[in-house]
């Protein structure tokens, strides 16, 4: 399966902002973890879908009050159980942050459930990302 992209947008309130009135780190993790489950449950039973790990979430250009930012999340590798989503958020067409993060797909008693999926990217950019997605430690 080739991977699929999946959007999501929020638009920054004063509610969402830290004492410096930028886009506070814990309300993108929240954001950015909403945006990869979206996608690794668009693949699977989303009450299957647990985080296992973010492995990063680096801030290239800080967001504002008023900014309205896009997510964009796709699957870029799978194992046996895990699901690797690979995230980017953009704000005005210029990337802010990106990062990782891993899925386990469990069964109801939260024990590890092979998912029988695989991804195999087409595009130079999703084989680098696959590429990276492999090289993460879980």
């Amino acid at each position: 399966m080739e991977p699929q992209t999946y959007i999501t947008h929020h638009l920054v309130k004063s509610e969402d902002l830290n004492h410096h009135g930028t886009l506070y780190a814990g309300r993108t993790a929240e954001w950015f973890v909403e945006s990869g489950f979206i996608a690794a449950a668009s693949l699977t039973a989303p009450q299957n879908i647990v985080c296992l790990r973010i492995h990063g979430m680096t801030f290239n250009a800080p967001v504002h009050r008023g900014d309205m930012v896009r997510f964009e999340s796709k699957v870029v590798d799978t194992g046996k159980t895990r699901i690797v989503t690979h995230i980017e958020v953009v704000v005005q067409e210029k990337l802010v942050v990106e990062g990782f993060i891993t899925f386990v797909n469990v069964d109801l008693e939260g024990r590890p459930l092979p998912h029988g999926m695989e991804i195999t990217p087409i595009e130079a950019k999703d084989i680098e990302l696959q590429e990276k997605a492999r090289s993460l430690s879980n």
